[in-house]
Order: structure tokens, then C-alpha cells, then sequence
């Protein structure tokens, strides 16, 4: 089926398409989308879905809500209500996308979700995720919230989906804690590119919950990662729970990475049992020598264990990049 504007395919609406196919869906249906703007706010819960789009700098789906915006009620929307693309099923690819979450800096309008992910065996490929603050949420969500409420959204309730995640020749663009969550998560020569918000730091760009026990959290080889922020102003990651993992193998790492490389989130007791580590890295951001004395500098056997086939097979070996 194909969706485009102005009555040119068989839906106006990416959501119109995904609508149209029913939960209990068992094969794979494919949507193409043409290129254009499509103000909507996306929710995907059938299985066996891929979204196609004409070009990812071209077919755009956007939205602007935000963790500061209030329902009706007065209630805010919190982080996990604010996401333009909603994929809460296993099952599903995607290519060709921007996804976007067009509300603006965190400072103004808090967290603010472009892509809210939650499955196993979920894939985008040359897809870009625009944002600031928590630009992409790998879900699930952790066992429970910091502070009371603050999970209100599509999974608040939900079982928690150990999923496995793929990202490859994807841009992701943010700022604050802008790749997040617990799911396993491979990002294969992808660009990360963070933002310059004026501050002494202007960022994290990992804020993993990794469950305790889980082999992997987020690995990312030869990646590039990069920015126009000042020098040495933004961290690798930081760990939104105890167990984070976070990993990155033969990437180019940019100036504005701070020298440390990793932050505690004022969590030293943390330090013991996070795992952020780095193998083969080069660039002006890879100072080993400067790094935390808790992140890990792998060896080759270790660097072995991180392959892409290790992180996702899983028992079904799935391989996405085939």
C-alpha cells in the first residue's frame, strides 16, 4: 500500500496504513511512503510492519508534544506521552525516515520523544531521529520509577520486552540522555550528532537502563560521532539505572567529547557495576589515558564478544543486516 499526499496513494495518513492492518497480523505488510511532511502522531502496535519511505531526508513524520505539555485535565504529558512515533510491537522495520519531535530545547519544553521503541527484532535502516532531550527511548521502561507517575504513557503497565534493537546508516541528533533505555541495542555506522545548547556540557549521549543480568545494553561500531559543540563538552553516556551498559568499537569520536568520557549521574556506588567501555576508537574525542578509572578499555577478545552476530542472534538468530 502506498500513503501520499493529496490523494496520490491509497491513504493520506501513515497512521491511516498502519490502522488498516489488523492486530492479529501475521505476515509481513509493507507501506510505502512518499515523500512529504506528515504531521502526525504515530502508533504502531501490529506486528510484521515495515515503513518505507522515498527518501530520509524527505519523508518527514513530525510532531511537537512534549513532557511539558498539559492535557486537558491540567495533567502534564511527562516524558513517555511526548513521542511523535509510537513502535510498541516485535516485528517491525523500518527505512528511508525522518522522525522527528519538532518541539524544541529541553530547557523550554522537557523531554520530548521523536521515536519511542519497545520490541524484539525491531530494525531501521538509513532512517534519522530529530531531537533534543531524549530523542530515542529504547524501550522497556524500567522496573519502576524514580518518581512516582513518571512512567504514565503507552507502557506503564505493560509486561517488560527484553527486545533486541538494530540501527544501521541511521542519524540520531539530540542533546540530554538522547539515546535512552534497557533494550539491547546495535548501532552499526550510524552518525550521532549532538547538539550545541550553550552549557558547560551540553550533553549524554547514552543514558542506559540496561537490566541487571542482561549480556548487552548499547554497542556502537564504526560510528561516527560528531558535532558543532565547543570542544570537550559532552559526555559518552551516563547510567539512568544501576547495570547500564554502554559500548563503542572503532568509532570516530569528535573535539566535543569531554576527556573522561563517562558520567556517574552522581551515582558513584553505580561505578562498580555499569560497564562503559571502548575498543579501537580514534579521533580527538579518544583519550584513554583520561577516561574514568571505572570504564573498561576492551581487549580483542573482549571486542570479539560485542560482535553484531553475538549481540542479536539471540536463540532465533535474527540477522537484520542480512
Amino acid at each position: 500500500m502506498i500513503v501520499a499526499k493529496n490523494n496520490q496513494g491509497d491513504f493520506d495518513s501513515v497512521q491511516a496504513a498502519i490502522d488498516s492492518i489488523p492486530s492479529s497480523n501475521t505476515t509481513w505488510c509493507t507501506i510505502y511512503i512518499k515523500n512529504g511532511v506528515y504531521k502526525e502522531k504515530i502508533h504502531i502496535t501490529s506486528p510484521y510492519i515495515r515503513l518505507i519511505g522515498e527518501s530520509a531526508d524527505k519523508t518527514i513524520i513530525t510532531y511537537d508534544d512534549y513532557a511539558y505539555k498539559l492535557f486537558p485535565t491540567g495533567e502534564s504529558y511527562g516524558t513517555f506521552n511526548s513521542y511523535t512515533m509510537f513502535v510498541g510491537t516485535s516485528d517491525f522495520h523500518a527505512e528511508n525516515l525522518c522522525i522527528e519531535n519538532s518541539s524544541g530545547i529541553g530547557d523550554k519544553v522537557g523531554q520530548a520523544i521523536a521515536a519511542y521503541v519497545d520490541g524484539d527484532r525491531v530494525c531501521f535502516k538509513n532512517c534519522r531521529f530529530i531531537g533534543y532531550q531524549d530523542t530515542l527511548f529504547t524501550g522497556p521502561l524500567p522496573p519502576k520509577p524514580i518518581v512516582p507517575g513518571s512512567f504514565r504513557g503507552p507502557r506503564e503497565n505493560a509486561p517488560r520486552i527484553n527486545g533486541r534493537q538494530y540501527y544501521e546508516n541511521c542519524y540520531i541528533q539530540g542533546d540530554i540522555d538522547f539515546i535512552f533505555g534497557s533494550a539491547t541495542a546495535f548501532f552499526y555506522s550510524c552518525t550521532i550528532f549532538s547538539n550545541d545548547i550553550g552549557k558547560k556540557v551540553n550533553g549524554y549521549i547514552t543514558a542506559p537502563s540496561t537490566p541487571e543480568g542482561q549480556a548487552y545494553g548499547y554497542v556502537f561500531e564504526d560510528c561516527k560521532i560528531t558535532s558543532h559543540c565547543p570542544k570537550h563538552t559532552v559526555y559518552l553516556g551516563r547510567p539512568w539505572r544501576h547495570f547500564a551498559k554502554s559500548v563503542f568499537i572503532n568509532c570516530d569520536l569528535g573535539a566535543h567529547i569531554i576527556p573522561a568520557g563517562w558520567h556517574n549521574w552522581d551515582k558513584p556506588d553505580s561505578e562498580k557495576v555499569n560497564f562503559f567501555g571502548e575498543y579501537n576508537n580514534k579521533g580527538p574525542g579518544y583519550t584513554p589515558t583520561e577516561r574514568v578509572n571505572w570504564s573498561h578499555l576492551l581487549s580483542d577478545m573482549e571486542a570479539k564478544h560485542y560482535s553484531r552476530q553475538n549481540v542479536l542472534n539471540g536463540s532465533d538468530n535474527w540477522t537484520p543486516w542480512s
